[in-house]
């Protein structure tokens, strides 16, 4: 009986298959008649003469000769469909979404008239290819599904309807429409079938669930994955060859950082040195590198390089100039893109793949780019670092979703240098776009610590840096007994930056008292207006010109701009004491505009905070530029004071090497940092298997700051725990100050240890309600609400947060002179 039925059923099936494409003959022999009468009249119509007929100035374009080509291809299009007609007639496994489709351009074809026909001829044509097009497609269709009843999966390729998801089943609605639109679905296995596109949804993108009987390590490509590669040793370089030839040439940015590569290549050598026989025989993972520096790309503008001999800013190829020599020195694999065209081939990105997503395998294991290589990733390739909707559920208050980062695509790998940090409130896209916080850069939420800042000024960022030349002990020895101690250099190549003193009882008036004023302003012929009379207006001069300069200058003066550049540290380190203005109040987005619509609320107390906090007097000095007697005051004690050279160790080459292996060996995005819990973690792994209960955090002696329990085991952290110091911060306090005031530095890697009720408890803070959150200033707590509140989203943990009601719970860690990226124990 069962059995009759299912007979039934398909003898069903297969008539009104077979009776569609049978429709579709009928109606197609009728129009081979159609043609066969258009081919006839062609000629006579293009015999016609002007005026005799409405069809005489359209023939007189397609004339018969064309009108016959056009109409064989029109006969050889359906002579394709009627074979495909029958090879769908004999499928077994037509399903009704099939014969309704067939119904469809059966209706198609029954509409074609016979009006204006020489006109339409061209446009039959394209309707014809594009219902040839469809059926191929549709053939597919039932073909994978014939596959699928085989394989027994269909019911495992159902939409799923799943409340974290939502928006999956109309995404399938989409691809079931329009999945031919773009040739990247099918070269990420995309066939038609609903289970092809399942799998693409939950793993290419993210809009579904993840299917529980796939193999959730691959992605479905027409590519076969590559397979592991083994791992190399990094072996430390010394010649700067290869490195000049991949930097290329073409443009003067580019030369003058092959000129920097040069200059520097003896003390780059030396610190490899050095550092090879710190680290000892210790392993050091070779990586595959791609560095692409967007802002120099023809497709950003790349404004810089047409200024690099007219005053123009340097900071940022100095410092890619020093990103690059690194990276080399440590000896890695490294590529080097100036263009887009050159990024896609290094990322063997093929050639008409559409806007799709680009997924594993990626061929490098990290990515320096911009902000502007970030952009041209996502326009060209489709790169999407959009943040997953189930993020918002991943963390409960002590609880966390993995299947949230089953598929960290290329966001993890990468790096973005960022000259003035991007603090967490504005990387957060949906954050930022409902809190204010969203500007021209940022919200691409990444790890925080993936931006790499040129000065350790937001420690949410990673310190990247640069490096400084540095002088040797006889050289140092010569610049003090050569200094001329009335001999000061202004900071500023630019006469737009000289405009600012105008209309002042000019400061430099005062410095004119006392001391020669030169500048290296630019000009082409005429010397610029905006510089004073009596400064001694050199030009723009070659970086050894200005070395000389500067050794034998006693002050650098800075005007208040250009912020944060690297020319202060280089005229420190020729032994000038570098004199600048304090800004009252501090400059920052809300009041300035060259910081408004930068991803940072950070604020600016000085030209230079780096040199201010980090290096002091007497090699700085920070006054109020506009209190006459103050400025001349400082002018005197400069003039008193001697100072030797000095470089900071982490500006150094061998310091930044230091710095820079210490991240590529052991700062991992890709693996998912799980919060802390400390129910899986008080325990000693003793061999009795016993549980010690205690404490996670002690008092450490002559200090406020808590420390982490020494017989506590815990995830394998980077900083190690060793270094983490648990701190409280006053109300209306960042963790940034608060750690400051303590001699310490905030450490956001440590926040997940801290985001628990074992913290609040260590810290005897007292709460009656103990909830989480997603706010930027949390973890934190309330003292006259004794309201505790954890953090949900671990994107939002910001050393820089601060808020005038709560005192933040701060993770601090202890740092090495002049390394203060590092940790005593971090190498």
């Amino acid at each position: 009986m069962i059995t009759g039925c299912t007979d039934g059923e398909i003898m069903v099936r297969r008539c009104l298959v077979t009776f569609k494409p049978f429709r579709i003959f009928v109606v197609g022999v009728g129009f081979f008649s159609l043609c066969f009468l258009m081919t006839s009249l062609g000629g006579q119509f293009s015999a016609k003469r002007l005026g005799d007929s409405p069809f005489t100035i359209r023939t007189e374009v397609l004339g018969g000769v064309e009108s016959r080509g056009v109409l064989r291809k029109i006969s050889d299009m359906l002579e394709v469909i009627l074979k495909r007609m029958d090879t769908l007639s004999k499928l077994d496994n037509s399903s009704t979404s099939d014969a309704r489709r067939l119904d469809e351009l059966s209706s198609a074809i029954n509409r074609f008239q016979p009006v204006g026909l020489v006109e339409r001829i061209q446009a039959i044509a394209q309707n014809v290819s594009n219902m040839a097009i469809r059926v191929e497609q549709i053939l597919q269709s039932s073909m994978m599904q014939g596959r699928v009843l085989r394989d027994g999966t269909a019911s495992q390729c159902e939409v799923p309807r799943d409340s974290r998801f939502p928006e999956c089943p109309g995404k399938v609605d989409w691809m079931r429409a329009r999945w031919t639109s773009d040739p990247c679905y099918a070269f990420y296995g995309v066939d038609g079938s609903d289970c092809s596109f399942l799998i693409y949804l939950s793993e290419v993108e993210w809009f579904c669930p993840p299917l529980p009987w796939r193999n959730h390590t691959t992605i479905p490509t027409q590519h076969k994955q590559q397979t592991k590669i083994p791992k190399r040793q990094a072996a430390f370089r010394t010649d700067l060859s290869v490195l000049l030839d991949q930097v290329g040439g073409g443009k003067e940015s580019l030369s003058f950082m092959k000129r920097r590569i040069r200059r520097l290549a003896q003390q780059w050598a030396t610190a490899a040195n050095r550092l090879d026989a710190k680290l000892g025989q210790r392993w050091r993972d070779q990586k595959k590198i791609l560095v692409h520096v967007g802002f120099l790309t023809e497709e950003s503008g790349d404004v810089f390089s047409p200024k690099v001999l007219k005053g123009g800013p340097l900071g940022e190829m100095v410092q890619w100039a020093d990103i690059l020599t690194a990276l080399h020195v440590l000896g890695h694999n490294l590529k080097i893109s100036m263009s887009v065209k050159e990024l896609q081939g290094f990322l063997g990105v093929p050639p008409g793949r559409g806007s799709c997503p680009l997924t594993g395998p990626l061929p490098f294991n990290l990515v320096y780019t911009d902000y502007h290589g970030l952009q041209q990733m996502k326009q060209h390739m489709g790169l999407s670092l959009k943040k997953h909707k189930c993020r918002r559920e991943i963390w409960a208050v002590l609880g966390w979703s993995r299947q949230c980062f089953r598929n960290p695509r290329l966001r993890c790998h990468i790096r973005v240098i960022d000259t003035f940090g991007t603090e967490p409130a504005y990387n957060h896209e949906e954050y930022a776009t409902l809190h204010g916080y969203r500007t021209n850069w940022g919200y691409w939420n990444l790890n925080a610590r993936q931006y790499m800042t040129m000065f350790p000024h937001t420690p949410d960022n990673s310190f990247m840096g640069f490096v400084s030349e540095e002088l040797n002990e006889t050289e140092k020895r010569s610049i003090q007994q050569n200094k001329v101690k009335n001999m000061a250099v202004v900071y500023g190549k630019e006469a737009s930056m000289w405009k600012l003193q105008q209309g002042k009882e000019s400061f430099l008036e005062i410095l004119h008292k006392y001391m020669e004023v030169h500048g290296t302003v630019y000009y082409e012929t005429q010397r610029p207006p905006e510089v004073p009379a009596f400064v001694k207006n050199h030009g723009l001069l070659p970086q050894q010109e200005l070395q000389q300069l500067l050794r034998k200058a006693k002050l650098f003066i800075g005007f208040g701009f250009p912020y944060e550049g690297p020319a202060p540290l280089e005229a420190i380190a020729n032994g000038c004491i570098f004199l600048q203005p304090k800004f009252h109040p501090p400059h920052s987005s809300l009041n300035h505009e060259f910081f408004r619509g930068k991803p940072t609320s950070r604020q600016v107390f000085s030209q230079h905070p780096y040199a201010e906090q980090y290096i002091g007097r007497p090699h700085v000095m920070t006054v109020d530029y506009n209190n006459s007697l103050e400025f001349d005051s400082a002018i005197k004690e400069i003039m008193r004071t001697k100072v030797e050279p000095y470089l900071p160790y982490e500006y150094t080459c061998e310091g930044m090497l230091e710095r820079v292996h210490a991240y590529i060996q052991n700062q991992d995005f890709c693996v998912p940092e799980s919060p802390f819990i400390p129910a899986n973690f008080s325990r000693l792994g003793s061999a009795s298997g016993s549980r010690v209960i205690g404490p996670l955090f002690v008092p450490l002696p002559n200090s406020k700051a808590l420390g982490w329990a020494s017989n506590v085991t815990a995830l394998t952290a980077w900083p190690p725990l060793s270094s983490l110091r648990l701190l409280v911060s006053q109300e209306g306090q960042s963790c940034v100050e608060a750690c400051q005031s303590s001699g310490f530095i905030c450490e956001p890697a440590h926040f997940r240890f801290i985001n628990n009720k074992e913290a609040l408890r260590g810290l005897e803070v007292q709460c009656e309600v103990v909830d989480s959150e997603i706010n930027h200033i949390l973890p934190a707590f309330s003292v006259m609400r004794q309201e505790c509140s954890l953090q949900r989203e671990p994107l939002l943990f910001s050393c820089a947060g601060h808020s005038p009601k709560y005192r933040r719970l701060c993770p601090c860690r202890d740092f090495l002179r002049g390394q203060v990226a590092l940790c005593r124990d971090c190498l």
